[in-house]
């Protein structure tokens, strides 16, 4: 089967190296760049073809858009009338539902909707898809079976999709976010900035293994090193008086209600 893949953005580029990577053969993969140095950086360093829109589309049985949304309009308008009577469409733009997608293609055109996230780019992505009106099982296992090259893969209903966008999507963020402060916390407390570096990745690193690893609820995992009266309680109360899970779980509700704004923005098919 043929696969293009529009947008060698962050996420494009990631996962056309997964399924490179993964043994795809390059000859399969057509791909397309809007920069024109971009353009000759990708094929000199991934040896795949790099062509338009129009060229990609042409003859493919999966076109995965990974623009971003507010440039999925023209995007879909350029390729509709090239696309393949049987091509499954693989959307990646936040917010965007896939009856908004549906709407501007040929009747019959199958599209499922993904949510993927940058740890793809070590082969460690957590992604969420949702079949639109006309994809059936096949083409849901078919999508699976590109964004596994990257990462594990869940099905979920479409309307989770904005929720999967502000807990997984933007999640890595998040993370960064926290192991950026404990690092800056540890100069603070007088220790190098390299080995604060060390002791927070190794620290962030392990705890998500142990938490994958062992089955426990994160409540279990937490208080197993909450010693009463100890260095752990004294900070998670100062957590505690400055509302710190309040504000995560407002700053993903925001995430959220944005992904939302994203989809509602699109503008009608003409």
């Amino acid at each position: 089967m043929t696969t293009a893949i529009l947008g060698l953005g962050v996420m494009g580029e990631v996962l056309l190296t997964g399924l490179l990577r993964s043994g795809w053969g390059a000859e399969t993969i057509k791909v397309t760049a809007r920069r024109p140095e971009r353009q000759a950086e990708i094929a000199q360093r991934h040896s795949v073809t790099v062509c338009s829109n129009r060229e990609a589309v042409a003859g493919a049985d999966t076109v995965v858009v990974a623009v971003k949304p507010q440039d999925l309009a023209d995007v879909l308008d350029e390729i509709a009338d090239v696309l393949a009577p049987d091509a499954l469409v693989v959307s990646l733009a936040a917010g965007v539902e896939t009856a908004t997608i549906e709407s501007r293609l040929p009747v019959g055109a199958a599209v499922v909707r993904a949510m993927p996230n940058t740890p793809a780019s070590v082969g460690q992505g957590m992604a969420a898809i949702s079949a639109g009106s006309r994809a059936g099982d096949d083409h849901l296992r078919r999508v699976s079976d590109i964004l596994s090259a990257v990462g594990r893969v869940v099905v979920v209903p479409e309307r989770y999709q904005n929720a999967v966008t502000a807990i997984s999507g933007s999640g890595p963020a998040y993370v960064m976010f926290v192991a950026e402060a404990m690092i800056d916390a540890g100069v603070m407390l007088g220790l190098p900035r390299g080995v604060a570096t060390e002791l927070v990745i190794q620290t962030v690193y392990g705890s998500a293994q142990l938490l994958r690893d062992s089955g426990q609820h994160p409540t279990v995992l937490r208080e197993n090193v909450t010693s009463p009266g100890g260095t752990t309680t004294a900070a998670l109360r100062a957590f505690e008086t400055h509302r710190v899970k309040a504000a995560f779980m407002d700053a993903m509700e925001a995430a959220c209600q944005r992904s939302q704004a994203l989809g509602r923005a699109r503008p009608e098919p003409s």
